[in-house]
């Protein structure tokens, strides 16, 4: 008798139970697309990285040295096969999906940040990804130097001090480059960071039941998130899922003061959740975490 197929929520978990270095980036990454495409091939889109790793090869005709397989890489993503990042429509929940990514050649930094670091792994190269605020970055650590590869910005290469270039980019000259800003960022990290960028759309477009979906995801793989527990219980109270809203508020109020201002507002809408008083949006505006 075949054993039952498993969700993709159920394989995302055994993704998760792996060890840091046995995860597949990419493979997690196209299970949280699954819940978008429950029909997706993901081995056909792992096939399409080893493809464009291939491609790389060829270009590089038995060519080993570090630095030119970053170049041959870089040129072949960004110029060849036109990868890029979408300017026009940043928020658009496809740049999360790195199915949608592969097809369209768009995407956020994250995602495209994503693509640089499996094609970069299958060649052998030691790349990691970097959790710079607002930017997600790829850094290349060779024998005697790093590299910030900006996979946002067509694969530009930078030294690492001139991340306060592209800092100043992003906040305008008013925030100073610290070294928190360019610690490496774990895989799990990276699928938290791939989460919240949807959870973010998601609620943006008021669509809860994938904001739910996110946030549960979420949870998965930091499950000592409370702000996750209390963003979740709003949006299951929206949903109308009252006792499930009730679970995850209750384990919020439990981590913050009982004195505090959010600790008696959450108080107020689980009394009325448990006296079945119908909420709308308008019931927990201010409460939603935007």
């Amino acid at each position: 008798m075949t054993a039952p197929a498993r969700s993709p929520r159920q394989q995302f978990v055994n993704e998760l139970r792996r060890t840091e270095g046995e995860i597949d980036l990419a493979r997690a990454s196209l299970l949280i697309a699954c819940e978008q495409y429950p029909q997706l091939p993901i081995d056909l889109y792992l096939g399409r990285l080893d493809q464009l790793a291939e491609r790389v090869l060829e270009r590089l005709e038995g060519e080993t040295a570090p630095t030119l397989v970053l170049q041959e890489l870089v040129t072949t993503l960004f110029e060849r096969e036109k990868f890029r990042g979408n300017t026009e429509a940043y928020y658009d929940p496809r740049n999360s999906f790195l199915n949608d990514v592969l097809d369209r050649r768009l995407g956020i930094p994250l995602t495209l940040g994503i693509v640089v670091l499996e094609v970069g792994w299958r060649l052998g190269l030691d790349l990691e990804g970097v959790n710079f605020p607002h930017h997600f970055l790829v850094r290349f650590r060779g024998e005697s130097l790093s590299l910030l590869i900006d996979a946002y910005d067509k694969g530009e290469i930078r030294f690492e001090d001139q991340a306060q270039e592209l800092l100043d980019r992003v906040y305008g000259g008013m925030v100073r480059l610290r070294p928190a800003f360019l610690a490496a960022a774990s895989r799990r990290d990276m699928l938290s960071r791939l989460l919240t960028n949807l959870k973010g759309v998601y609620l943006n477009a008021h669509d809860v039941e994938r904001a739910i979906s996110a946030v549960e995801r979420l949870l998965l793989i930091r499950p000592e998130a409370i702000a996750e527990r209390k963003t979740l219980g709003l949006l299951l109270a929206r949903r109308g899922r009252g006792e499930e809203a009730l679970h995850h508020l209750n384990e919020y109020l439990q981590s913050v003061p009982e004195s505090s201002n959010d600790s008696r507002r959450i108080e107020s809408l689980i009394e009325r959740i448990r006296a079945g008083e119908p909420l709308d949006d308008s019931a927990l505006e201010g409460e939603s975490p935007e």
